[in-house]
């Protein structure tokens, strides 16, 4: 994946492309959530794990791209409203089971922690994709 592919994915997942029939806007990360069709695509957290790595000394510019910075935000900060707090639409209306609320709770710290270490310093890919190679193992067991 080239870093203009990535960023170009990444605005899918954040519903922040113009390009509103491209599948990955409706079947994204956010795009899965809204509507909710009852299935979380772990594909999705998977390629977004795959964008920061590939994206990741984008985050150590003295300048980093604003739009880098609000798909990100723009896809914790949604994710949390629409599907993790108990009066979010997701949950107040029944829609997530508790196993998808612990699944997306767990995706959304694990790209958040990710992203907050890349922009902390330069060189800590390892230590930003930690949370997720630990995860990956887990799911290997």
């Amino acid at each position: 994946m080239t870093k203009d592919e990535a960023l170009f994915l990444l605005k899918c997942h954040a519903f922040h492309h113009d390009d509103i029939e491209h599948e990955k806007m409706s079947n994204g990360f956010l795009g899965m959530l809204r509507p909710f069709r009852g299935e979380l695509i772990e594909d999705n957290f998977h390629e977004l794990m795959k964008i920061i790595e590939v994206l990741a000394d984008e985050f150590a510019k003295p300048q980093v791209n604003r739009i880098l910075i609000s798909c990100f935000w723009s896809i914790c900060q949604l994710s949390r409203a629409w599907a993790l707090y108990p009066d979010g639409m997701l949950q107040s209306n029944g829609l997530l089971s508790q196993e998808q609320v612990r699944k997306m709770d767990e995706w959304v710290d694990m790209i958040s922690y990710a992203v907050m270490v890349l922009l902390e310093s330069e060189d800590q890919l390892d230590e930003a994709l930690w949370l997720y190679r630990e995860y990956l193992n887990n799911q290997e067991k």
